[in-house]
């Protein structure tokens, strides 16, 4: 279980791992979990002033060096949107090559890096999403290397509705090099690497839709009256609302064939109910499709068979 805890005292891009402090998952063969890094991650970001130093002991020295590492070719959920339900996490991959000089080991205990998500400007991000656990990295060369990771999203406790718009990715190495975060750390023995706007991905509220023509059976040329639902996650409420005003289109299927047509198109009302009449001709399968926007994912109806007699 992951909790959020906004940090006062952050400047710059700190925000990015200090809003949010996941549950204690070390990788395998380090000692670390993400919550100590995170935190040496907020100081090394900051270790010029005594406010970062004083996450740890109050005896810290040193300011971070740049670690010679750089991230390319990042995806996020493969180029896809991310789609969030109301309650059950969304896991989603994030893949990325890592380049760095050859005296780095990507493979020692005490280096860790990883790829977030955030919302807002790079300053001062309004949300950040990350993975559980740490990514998985297979070097390619003595001095790249192929990783993959994820972003684990928790929608009951971290969405807000704002959140439905475009995230940045943003990467970060930390290479420890022995020191001991429970001591007085020497911060000049530690290296820092941080890159932004990476990649872009959208979160999206996930979408469901109704369909229910009636009467069936129903005689040829007699009325069909077809109603239907849009509704979307509200993050707020964690409950589905009806998506209001949104226009979506009536497709029929003949029966015996595979492909839908377009009949007409009708916007939601103010509660997003759809209602709409057509004339009965054929047996067949209608159904509601919506196309989908920047915030909600398209979403087509079960088709609903009529027997026309």
């Amino acid at each position: 279980m992951r909790i959020r805890a906004t940090v006062a005292a952050l400047s710059g891009a700190l925000a990015l791992s200090a809003l949010a402090a996941p549950a204690v998952q070390a990788a395998e063969g380090t000692s670390y979990g993400k919550d100590d890094v995170l935190k040496a991650v907020q100081a090394a970001r900051q270790a010029s002033g005594e406010s970062a130093r004083s996450t740890y002991a109050t005896q810290d020295t040193g300011t971070p060096y740049a670690l010679d590492l750089s991230f390319s070719n990042v995806k996020v959920n493969n180029g896809k949107p991310i789609v969030a339900g109301i309650a059950n996490q969304v896991t989603v991959p994030v893949t990325y090559t890592v380049t760095h000089a050859a005296d780095i080991d990507l493979d020692a205990p005490d280096f860790l890096l990883d790829v977030e998500i955030y919302r807002g400007s790079y300053d001062d991000p309004a949300n950040v999403l990350f993975g559980d656990e740490w990514p998985a990295c297979t070097a390619t060369s003595a001095t790249t290397a192929d990783c993959k990771g994820t972003i684990d999203v928790y929608p009951d406790f971290e969405l807000t509705n704002a959140d439905a718009t475009t995230w940045k990715a943003v990467g970060y190495a930390i290479d420890f090099n022995g020191e001991d975060l429970d001591n007085d750390v020497n911060w000049d023995n530690i290296g820092y690497a941080e890159q932004s706007d990476l990649a872009t991905t959208r979160l999206q509220r996930y979408s469901k839709l109704t369909v229910n023509a009636s009467p069936e059976p129903v005689k040829k040329g007699r009325t069909i009256t077809v109603t239907g639902k849009l509704s979307r996650a509200n993050w707020e409420t964690h409950k589905y609302a009806g998506y209001t005003n949104q226009s979506v289109k009536l497709q029929f299927r003949k029966k015996g064939t595979s492909t839908y047509t377009t009949v007409k198109t009708i916007k939601t009302n103010s509660t997003g109910n759809l209602s709409t009449t057509v004339t009965a001709s054929v047996d067949g399968y209608f159904r509601y499709r919506f196309e989908g926007t920047s915030t909600t994912p398209a979403v087509s109806a079960t088709g609903d068979f009529v027997d026309v007699q």
